[in-house]
């Protein structure tokens, strides 16, 4: 017994594919409308996490990378974050380098005991990172046990 086919496509060329019917339509558009909603909460409960892609500060030069944080391995607490983008003439080949390692959670909204490597003067510094609302990352890297620091503040990606 042959399906109900209909010509997909070139009507020119032979292709013939299965005829979706009503019923597989008003399924799939049911799972659509129950997905939509456990999607926006998932979008909303990473809104108060630093998990996800922030971009940093435009340099003077208007260079500026997409940073994905993310647990440093399964299960861990610990945060870290690679290179994923970079724009506006920076280098290329920053893409896929570890920017961020070892940020361990200090209660609430921020994260320290971590390192990030600068990639303007192509050094390390230990440093923190702050939720400051839930587009807003203000990560710091110091010297000297805290003595002297610099930071920027970041946006999260869409």
């Amino acid at each position: 017994m042959r399906a109900n086919t209909h010509i997909v496509g070139n009507p020119g060329r032979a292709s013939a594919m299965p005829r979706q019917g009503p019923v597989l339509a008003a399924a799939a558009a049911l799972l659509l409308g129950l997905a939509a909603p456990v999607a926006a909460t998932v979008a909303r409960a990473d809104a108060s996490s630093p998990i996800g892609t922030w971009q940093t500060q435009r340099s003077d030069e208007g260079r500026y990378l997409h940073i994905e944080i993310t647990p440093c391995a399964a299960g861990s607490a610990t945060l870290c974050g690679t290179i994923v983008g970079a724009f506006g003439g920076a280098r290329p080949g920053l893409v896929g380098r570890r920017m961020i390692w070892d940020m361990a959670p200090d209660g609430g909204d921020r994260w320290d005991d971590g390192r990030v490597w600068a990639p303007d003067d192509d050094d390390e510094y230990s440093a923190k990172m702050h939720l400051k609302d839930a587009d807003t990352l203000e990560l710091s890297g110091c010297v000297f046990g805290g003595l002297i620091c610099r930071g920027q503040d970041w946006r999260r990606v869409e």
